[in-house]
């Protein structure tokens, strides 16, 4: 499962160098779907390991780093130039920090909470963006405001901002009613209109972040 997260980061960047843009976007929601399942099925066979845990940040800087930094460049950047292609490789080296970060704090920081948005968030902002620039027929080539999304993502993933992972949610157990609500209406909205929606979601997830942690609503994060 690790290594098909893996193949679609790579059959992600090589879509987006063939200019298939949509399909590469769809690799890198398939390899986030990879990402979720290998750490669930560790999880339920009791085979976690250092070593799937290194290798595991070593796909996820392929799929969720490389392969969206190239599909921002060929899909809307060039134009920018040299600022362009500095900011998608911004957008790789910030995605490579936080996993190494990830790795040496997973023991130190909250589980309930990330410390910057997760790279796989990230690329799957930069997804579901194509998604919706495609179905809304709008032109990303030269897009100014894609160009300051990369950048803020970067940012965002090297901040310190909290963002919740929900990991305290435990679906083996007995929830609130409204867990149920909640779910249907989100499934009902995104629903309506995938392509876009699923990039709203996503967005508002990582800008939400960002204004708590810029405005230092909520706690803390504990650290070493």
């Amino acid at each position: 499962l690790t290594t098909g997260n893996m193949f679609c980061g790579f059959f992600a960047a090589i879509q987006a160098m063939k200019m298939n843009f949509t399909y590469a976007a769809y690799a890198i929601v398939a390899a986030a779907f990879f990402d979720q399942m290998d750490g669930r099925l560790a999880r339920l066979t009791r085979s976690t390991s250092k070593f799937g845990a290194e290798y595991d940040s070593l796909c996820d800087l392929v799929s969720f780093g490389m392969a969206p930094g190239i599909l921002l460049h060929m899909w809307a950047l060039q134009p920018f130039g040299r600022l362009g292609w500095m900011v998608c490789f911004l957008f790789v080296a910030c995605g490579g920090i936080r996993l190494a970060r990830f790795n040496v704090q997973v023991n130190i920081i909250e589980k309930n909470y990330f410390q910057g948005l997760p790279i796989p968030m990230a690329a799957g902002i930069v997804a579901s963006s194509v998604l919706a620039f495609h179905d809304l027929g709008w032109e990303a080539w030269g897009h100014r405001g894609l160009l300051l999304m990369t950048a803020l993502l970067a940012i965002v993933m090297v901040s310190t901002f909290r963002y919740r992972s929900f990991k305290d949610i435990d679906l083996k157990e007995r929830l609130p009613f409204r867990y149920l609500i909640i779910g249907v209406g989100i499934l009902c909205v995104v629903l309506l209109w995938p392509e876009v929606m699923l990039f709203v979601l996503f967005f508002s997830y990582a800008l939400l972040g960002a204004i708590f942690g810029v405005f230092k609503l909520g706690k803390n994060v504990r650290s070493r």
